[in-house]
């Protein structure tokens, strides 16, 4: 895949960087908190470091429309979240828009990192041929809502009862945002 050592600081002991290999142990480790806690995802299993090393961080590039970039506290060396931005749909007239996601430790949001993390990841889209953004949010879910507005999204629609998790159904609110011309 790719070897990138370069980092940003970004803000105070906060460094954002290209995610590496090495990373995705940490990564699924906060991911899966939020698969087993949370309907904010809809995966209802938990995954192994090794199943996401292969299935998911295998799109991810230095360069091109799919990135991952990393938070690290650069005191601790630890990993405190991550954005990605991936294939939004598998048909080729979708291939200039993304799917873009931030997910953050357990205890660490309201310090400004998912905001460090995706200023970071829309920066490195917009040298590629990348026109718009998605995400989409689980409803309920206020926080998550607020943040994508605050980092430019616009909401477009939401999906009722979309996903069943918990024994229950959940909505999808889907929100956009222009990367490039």
């Amino acid at each position: 895949m790719r070897a990138m050592t370069e980092s940003k600081p970004m803000s105070g002991n906060i460094i954002i960087r290209p995610g590496i290999a090495g990373d995705v142990a940490a990564l699924t480790e906060i991911y899966n908190y939020f698969v087993v806690n949370t309907h904010f995802t809809f995966d209802v299993e938990p995954w192994s470091a090794e199943v996401r090393l292969g299935d998911w961080f295998s799109q991810f590039d230095e360069h091109g429309r799919y990135r991952l970039m990393v938070a690290l506290d650069e005191c601790e060396g630890e990993i405190m979240g991550y954005a990605s931005s991936g294939r939004f749909k598998k048909k080729r007239a979708y291939e200039t828009s993304v799917e873009a996601t931030v997910y953050l430790k357990p205890g660490v949001q309201g310090r400004g990192i998912g905001r460090l993390l995706y200023e970071s990841l829309f920066a490195e889209l917009k040298s590629e041929d990348v026109h718009r953004a998605y995400a989409g949010v689980a409803q309920p879910n206020e926080v998550s809502l607020r943040f994508h507005q605050r980092m430019g999204f616009h909401e477009v629609g939401t999906y009722r009862e979309v996903g069943r998790k918990f024994g229950k159904y959940w909505d999808v609110t889907w929100l956009e945002r222009a990367i490039g011309s």
